[in-house]
């Protein structure tokens, strides 16, 4: 196969015929010459406003491939390598009982799937509901406030990206392919085709329901088993190795393979597994609002006139305040809604959310300022409870809704009393309070100097009746569980993976660190 790179197409010819008639006039052949086409790579180059196009990187097969790769000298036409995901295997390790992951988000199934794959039959802890009973538990919590600690946006099958924009993008380093073959197993289990090639691939929450049920299933048929509404509550460790597991304080399962990937929020599971001995550090997270604008607003400034042509536009923003504190736009979701993901009685947090279509007509973003342990201690725990503080006065303020405010009303320390042109998108109840009461007032401070200069990026950024709401509390893990150079932490056979142990951020990191676990487990 032969590689083309830097195919331009303008938004209004964007066919599949345009596009071959572009690679055949870049290889200086005929069209019909090509005898098959597959899309590598499409992005956005909106630039220059005037003439937005769509570029593509693209491998083709034809006759002749050497003759025509040394007829066409470019950096943009190459041999196209193999870029498939390999494992090398030279003695698979025997296991004497079946290996435990405690936890079913994007880290614990997709070390899931490979461990069943490759015949270890994994057993799947998961203190919550299966996705489908799941959903119906959180859409009662929107409506009525009925809460179970267990089974929520945070927690249950499919880890709290199931009720996020489904984002799949990443900046880390991939040489050996395996973003690629979780993407590949995420089309396999239903998920749309395009997420191999677009440079900003997302899923969507609604479709994102359907493909982990596809992967739950497939790995059920290939010896994997899950056990819903089983917390785990404690460790039974001997000779600093892991011997067994508790679950719910009453069943003992036999371990020597335990793979914590609890996610962020599991503050209870850190506390534990604290006591039992396991090592870890206290880190730095960011915490502020989610800011809501018409999503119209954000396609023009990032589009221009001709933005019906494209899909809803996205934005990354990043800010370094006077006080040198950073200041960023986290977890975006255009055509979104802004969601109660509250995992604690008593406590409030908010997270955005959007459906693949992302149709919703308002886009949000979280805004947050950046804490270290200067500003919340030194003790382990003193960040999540710094996160617990703010989420006790969110629902305080707030009476147990959301709390809501105009921006400008925000920058004036006054309460709004009623939306303008911007009718916000919710889902769970909201009420009107003055956020300054919950969030210490540098951070306010902080993100007044950052939103007001993000309007010069996005002109109508700092509106005065953009919506922001509170709080958003859970953008990183406030605690890193320490591992070796094999994945395993100081107590033998205990692997920490994923966002919630802190080495991961997202779904495809936390897929793919699922995935570099399972390797150096079997590769022992």
């Amino acid at each position: 196969m032969i590689g083309v790179r830097q195919i331009k197409l303008n938004i209004k010819n964007d066919t599949l015929d345009e596009l071959k008639n572009k690679v055949a006039l870049k290889l200086k052949i005929d069209k019909n010459d090509i005898k098959k086409l597959n899309i590598v790579k499409k992005s956005i180059d909106a630039r220059n406003k005037n003439n937005i196009n769509y570029v593509y990187e693209v491998e083709v097969n034809v006759n002749n491939e050497n003759k025509l790769l040394n007829k066409n000298k470019s950096n943009d036409i190459y041999l196209k390598k193999d870029e498939s995901y390999k494992i090398n295997i030279k003695n698979k390790r025997k296991m004497n009982n079946r290996p435990i992951i405690v936890g079913s988000g994007p880290s614990g199934l997709f070390c899931a799937y490979m461990l069943s794959f490759y015949g270890y039959n994994p057993i799947i802890i998961e203190r919550g509901e299966k996705v489908e009973d799941r959903v119906k538990t959180i859409e009662e919590f929107w409506k009525t406030g009925k809460l179970n600690k267990n089974s929520n946006v945070q927690f249950g099958e499919g880890g709290a990206g199931t009720f996020s924009d489904g984002k799949l993008n990443t900046l880390v380093k991939d040489k050996n392919h395996m973003m690629k073959k979780v993407f590949e197993i995420f089309v396999e289990c239903g998920a749309p085709k395009e997420i191999l090639y677009e440079n900003k691939p997302h899923i969507g929450t609604d479709l994102l329901r359907e493909v982990i049920i596809n992967m739950r299933n497939k790995i059920i048929k290939m010896g994997g088993e899950f056990k819903y509404n089983s917390l785990l509550t404690n460790l039974i460790i001997k000779d600093n190795t892991i011997k067994q597991i508790e679950v719910n304080n009453s069943e003992l399962i036999n371990c020597d393979d335990l793979i914590i990937a609890i996610g962020h929020s599991a503050r209870d599971t850190f506390k534990m597994l604290h006591e039992k001995g396991i090592n870890m550090v206290s880190k730095p997270f960011a915490v502020g609002v989610r800011i809501q604008h018409l999503q119209e607003m954000i396609n023009f400034n990032q589009y221009g006139k001709n933005y019906k042509l494209l899909p809803p536009a996205d934005y990354k923003l990043t800010y370094k305040t006077k006080d040198k504190r950073g200041v960023y736009s986290f977890c975006m979701c255009p055509g979104g809604y802004v969601v109660n993901a509250s995992s604690e009685e008593g406590y409030l947090v908010i997270n955005g959310m959007s459906n693949y279509k992302r149709d919703s007509k308002i886009s949000n973003s979280a805004i947050v300022v950046t804490v270290s342990s200067e500003d919340f201690g030194n003790n382990l725990f003193d960040g999540m409870e710094f996160q617990r503080k703010l989420e006790k006065l969110a629902y305080e303020k707030g009476n147990g809704f959301i709390p809501v405010q105009l921006y400008e009303d925000f920058k004036k320390n006054k309460l709004s009393t009623k939306f303008k042109s911007i009718k916000p998108k919710f889902k769970g109840n909201y009420t009107f309070s003055n956020i300054n009461d919950i969030l210490p007032k540098f951070i306010c401070n902080d993100l007044v100097e950052a939103i007001e200069y993000f309007d010069t990026k996005i002109k109508g950024y700092s509106s005065f009746d953009s919506i922001i709401s509170g709080v958003e509390t859970r953008t990183s893990s406030p605690v890193r569980i320490l591992r070796d150079n094999n994945y395993m932490s100081n107590i033998k056979g205990i692997y920490p993976i994923g966002e919630g142990a802190g080495y991961a951020g997202g779904i495809t990191t936390s897929a793919m660190d699922g995935i570099r676990v399972f390797e150096k487990i079997i590769c022992q």
